[in-house]
């Protein structure tokens, strides 16, 4: 049998990380050196390798993270009034592990969407499903979803989500629908699942953000008690650097 159809038929199989190393170990001659079970023991790791990778790459698309933000380049010389160790500590995302929350808030330009991101590519590095919307987006898909009668699919689909990032969370005014909505989506993860909350608006105002209050006591009794509170603080990095770190 050729080594042709041998890599055909691992391709067939969809075993790609094994059929490119094969091919890689055949145009090598020192590769007849190395004894057989090792010879399968690289193969095998080699198409490890590649269905992780493939499925971090599946992870990154569906999870629509704006920015090109990464752990990696977080400028922690930037004066944001935040503690470097702290912050660190956050990006282990051990806090997600154990089914908790991040709220971050701070003016405009100050870098959440960017650091929110980056907890997100992180996530997703680490095998864990992750999502980004912002308010204006929640709104119209729960708009649409109970014109067509599959709001509670949605539901359902963002319940599960192992990270989930809210940008411009009580930025404005929430209508009656939208507060029993949010009060739903944060009810069904709560201790199950993490999210990121993004907000200008300082936490001690966002009661004022829910006219219910009753709905407004819930959503923050849920939200405050089982979260990690990230503060920034300066001026716009914007005006700084057109590259937000």
């Amino acid at each position: 049998m050729s080594i042709q159809s041998t890599l055909d038929k691992l391709l067939q199989l969809k075993l790609v990380g094994m059929a490119n190393e094969l091919e890689r170990q055949m145009s090598n001659l020192t590769s007849n050196e190395i004894p057989f079970e090792e010879r399968i023991r690289i193969l095998v790791d080699h198409e490890l390798t590649f269905r992780g990778n493939k499925r971090i790459q599946i992870f990154l698309k569906k999870a629509k993270l704006h920015d090109n933000a990464s752990i990696d380049n977080i400028n922690y010389r930037a004066q944001r009034g935040v503690d470097k160790a702290y912050l660190l500590s956050l990006t282990s995302l051990d806090w997600v592990q154990q089914r908790q929350n991040l709220i971050i808030t701070g003016p405009t330009g100050t870098g959440k969407t960017w650091l929110a991101c980056a907890m997100g590519h992180q996530a997703c590095l680490l095998g864990m499903s992750t999502y980004f919307t912002r308010m204006s987006m929640l709104k119209e898909e729960f708009l649409a979803a109970h014109a067509t009668g599959t709001f509670r699919k949605l539901l359902n689909h963002l319940a599960k989500f192992e990270l989930l990032l809210v940008d411009d969370w009580a930025m404005q005014a929430l209508n009656q629908r939208l507060q029993e909505d949010m009060f739903e989506l944060i009810d069904a993860r709560v201790g199950t699942k993490s999210t990121i909350f993004n907000s200008q608006a300082p936490i001690d105002t966002w009661h004022n953000a829910l006219d219910n209050k009753n709905i407004a006591d819930a959503i923050l009794d849920r939200l405050i008690h089982s979260s990690h509170a990230l503060k920034l603080e300066g001026e716009s990095l914007r005006r700084k650097d057109k590259k937000i770190k």
